[in-house]
C-alpha cells in the first residue's frame, strides 16, 4: 500500500507538471531520465496524499466490507464494545492486506518497478498500476452502481468494463460492498435474534421483570458462536468472497 501511494504522488506530479513549470516556488530538476519533481516537492505531494490513504483505504480493498460485517456482528452478540473498535479495525485490516496481497504485487512489478528503474515514465507506470485494480474493483462493483456514477459524472458510456475511469469504479465499489456487508449483517443477526425471542418469551412467562431479556440470552449467544468457532466461519468467509 505504501508503494502503491508513493507510485500516485510521483506520478499525479508527473502529469500536471511540465518542462521549467514551478510549483509553490519548487522547480523541476533534471535527471538522466528527463525533468522531475525536487525532493522538497516530493515530499510536500507524499505527505499531502497520505492524508487521503484512509479514504484509499476503504475505496479500493475489501476493509470496508469486513469492518461493517464485523459492526454488524459486534451489535448481534450484544457485547457493546467488546471487541472494541481499535481490534476490529486491526482485523479488518489485515484481513484487507491478505486479499490486496495479489493486486499490490501485481501493482509493484507492472507500475512501480519499472518506474523505480527508470524504465517507463511517471504517467505511464500509474497506467500500468491502475490495470489490476481496475481489474480488482470491476470484480466486485454491481453493473447498477457503475451506471449510476456514470451518469452522475456526465461521462459517457464505456464501450467496454476495461474503460471505465477509477474515479467511477471507486464509489460504484464503495456502495457494492455496503450493500453485500448489509446483507452478510442481516444473515448474521438472525440465529442471535432467535435466541432474544426465546429468552424474552421464557423470561416474560416465568415472570422475571428484574433482569433484562439481553443480559439473559448475552452468555447463551456468545456461547453459541463459541462452539460453532464463530470467528473461523466469519473471517473464513469473509476472505472467501473476495476469490
Amino acid at each position: 500500500m505504501k508503494r502503491l501511494l508513493a507510485l500516485m504522488t510521483v506520478s499525479a506530479a508527473t502529469m500536471f507538471a511540465a518542462p521549467g513549470d514551478s510549483l509553490l516556488g519548487i522547480t523541476l530538476v533534471q535527471n538522466k531520465t528527463g525533468n522531475a519533481l525536487s525532493v522538497p516537492m516530493q515530499i510536500l505531494l507524499l505527505m499531502t496524499a497520505m492524508t487521503l490513504l484512509p479514504a484509499i483505504l476503504m475505496a479500493v480493498t475489501p476493509f470496508l466490507r469486513v469492518v461493517v460485517v464485523l459492526h454488524f456482528l459486534r451489535q448481534a452478540l450484544g457485547t457493546q464494545t467488546a471487541p472494541s473498535n481499535q481490534v476490529l479495525v486491526a482485523l479488518a485490516l489485515f484481513i484487507a492486506l491478505v486479499v490486496m496481497q495479489p493486486v499490490g504485487l501485481q501493482v509493484y512489478h507492472q507500475g512501480w518497478e519499472p518506474l523505480e528503474n527508470g524504465q517507463i515514465s511517471g504517467s505511464e507506470a500509474w497506467d500500468r498500476a491502475a490495470v489490476p485494480i481496475k481489474a480488482f474493483l470491476l470484480k466486485f462493483a454491481r453493473e447498477k452502481d457503475i451506471q449510476l456514477f456514470v451518469e452522475l459524472s456526465h461521462l459517457p458510456a464505456p464501450s467496454k468494463p476495461s474503460d471505465v475511469p477509477l474515479s467511477v469504479l471507486a464509489p460504484a465499489y464503495v456502495l457494492s460492498e455496503l450493500k453485500i456487508a448489509f446483507q452478510i449483517g442481516a444473515v448474521l443477526f438472525l440465529p442471535f435474534l432467535i435466541i432474544d425471542l426465546v429468552v424474552a418469551s421464557v423470561t416474560l412467562s416465568v415472570g422475571m421483570v428484574q433482569l433484562p431479556p439481553v443480559m439473559v440470552s448475552a452468555p447463551f449467544k456468545i456461547l453459541l458462536f463459541v462452539l460453532v468457532d464463530g470467528w473461523n466461519l466469519v473471517i473464513g468467509s469473509l476472505a472467501r468472497s473476495f476469490n
